[in-house]
């Protein structure tokens, strides 16, 4: 006959740690089942009525263990086919796809957002050149009107020219012979804003009219062959 150690306490009435040491003594003799160890009990050492309690408690939970596994038992997986196994593919794949569809539909919308902003962006920058390109021109305008505004009040300003008189013979000689305009006007009685305009009347016709002399950037005048009379009227 053989017992557990619950089993053996409690019909011998001793404690599992002195079961335990008579075990590791070896003063008993015991098996192990399925990791459950059983001590060995000869029928003859024990008495009748010990017998029966025993046999009749193995019993209780024989009947016990096995009602127990019953109610425990699980119910058996159904085995795996060769359609389960493809259904479970197919699912996997359809999920891969849609998630690739979704990927997909997020990085085209990434690309077209930073498109959105490099649009914006070069619309930005446009706008600023433009603003500054307006600006720019309106700076050189009020300049260019300032600058006439300053020509203007300088040409309507009255200069002092200290009169030269020039003797008749002298200024005889100088049109005999060819002479820079601009010393010709200094001996003239002009003032300055005078001078000026007349110098741009020859400017405007200097490459049309053959009376003009041009050498070095200066223009001169020859009294012995033209007459410049219709220019430097005033």
């Amino acid at each position: 006959m053989r017992l557990t150690l619950d089993e053996y306490s409690k019909h011998f009435k001793m404690s599992k740690e002195m079961i335990n040491s008579k075990l590791r003594s070896k003063k008993l003799n015991y098996i192990i089942e399925d990791g459950i160890t059983y001590i060995i009990v000869t029928r003859s050492s024990l008495e009748k009525d010990k017998r029966s309690e025993i046999h009749k408690t193995q019993k209780e939970n024989t009947s016990q263990s096995k009602n127990i596994k019953k109610e425990a038992q699980v119910p058996t997986k159904p085995k795996t086919t060769v359609a389960m196994v493809l259904g479970l593919y197919q699912k996997e794949n359809q999920q891969l796809k849609e998630k690739i569809v979704q990927l997909e539909e997020k990085i085209d919308k990434l690309i077209d957002d930073k498109e959105q902003m490099l649009r914006d962006e070069m619309a930005k920058i446009e706008h600023v050149y433009s603003t500054k390109d307006e600006q720019l021109k309106n700076i050189l305008e009020l300049i260019n009107t300032k600058l006439l505004v300053e020509n203007n009040d300088t040409s309507d300003t009255v200069h002092e020219v200290e009169t030269v008189d020039i003797p008749v013979e002298d200024s005889q000689t100088k049109k005999d012979e060819i002479i820079e305009l601009k010393k010709y006007l200094k001996t003239l009685d002009l003032e300055n804003y005078q001078q000026k305009i007349i110098k741009k009347r020859f400017l405007a016709v200097y490459g049309k009219d053959i009376r003009i002399i041009k050498q070095n950037g200066k223009l001169y005048l020859d009294f012995s062959k033209y007459d410049y009379s219709d220019l430097l009227e005033y």
